[in-house]
C-alpha cells in the first residue's frame, strides 16, 4: 500500500503542494489502522491520495474519478436504510466509512478537491449532512456538471447506482 500511496503521491503534486513525502510517510508510519483505512478505500476504487492539510493534520481522500465503484447503491445512514419499507441496501455510507475509521468528505472538503481536479462527472457522491437536516430526513450529495460543482438534497433513504461516497483520512 505504501509504494502505491508514493506513487500516486508523486503522480500528482498538485494535489498536495508543499509537502514532501518523507513527512507523509512518516505519518502514516505511526498509524496503522490509517493505513488500513486508506487500503480499504484502494480496494473499494477509491484512489487516495494526500489533498492537503487541515488543522495540522494531513488528509487522505479518495481521488477516484468517479464515485468508487465498491462503494454505491447506498442509503446515508444506517436509520435510513432500517427505516425503508421495499428493497434497503445492506448497508449505508455512514456506516461503511465508520467501520473502516472513515469519515465522508464535507462539502468544504468536496468543493477543494474539484478545484484541483474534476471529479464526479458521471456520479455523485453523499457528502457529511448537518444534524439539522438530517433529522428531516434529508441528506447531502454533490456532483460536477457543466464545470460547475453542485449540492443537492435527496432523502436518506435513497440510494442509486451512480451514487456512492468518498471519504477521508485524517492524521
Amino acid at each position: 500500500m505504501m509504494d502505491i500511496l508514493h506513487q500516486r503521491f508523486e503522480k500528482h503534486p498538485w494535489r498536495h503542494e508543499g509537502l514532501r513525502w518523507e513527512d507523509v510517510a512518516a505519518r502514516l508510519a505511526a498509524s496503522p489502522e490509517a493505513v488500513a483505512a486508506l487500503q480499504w478505500m484502494e480496494e473499494t476504487g477509491g484512489e487516495p491520495d494526500v489533498i492537503g492539510v487541515e488543522g495540522g493534520r494531513i488528509l487522505f481522500a479518495d481521488c477516484a474519478a468517479e464515485s468508487p465503484a465498491g462503494r454505491r447503491s447506498l442509503c446515508y445512514d444506517q436509520a435510513a436504510r432500517l427505516g425503508r419499507k421495499k428493497n434497503a441496501p445492506e448497508d449505508s455510507a455512514l456506516e461503511q466509512a465508520a467501520a473502516h475509521g472513515i469519515a465522508l468528505l464535507t462539502e468544504a472538503q468536496y468543493r477543494a478537491m474539484q478545484e484541483k481536479d474534476a471529479y464526479d462527472l458521471k456520479t455523485s457522491s453523499w457528502i457529511a449532512t448537518p444534524e439539522d437536516i438530517r433529522r428531516l430526513g434529508g441528506a447531502l450529495f454533490c456532483e460536477r456538471r457543466y464545470d460547475a460543482v453542485f449540492t443537492f438534497h435527496n432523502g436518506a433513504d435513497s440510494y442509486y447506482g451512480v451514487r456512492g461516497w468518498r471519504g477521508v483520512v485524517a492524521l
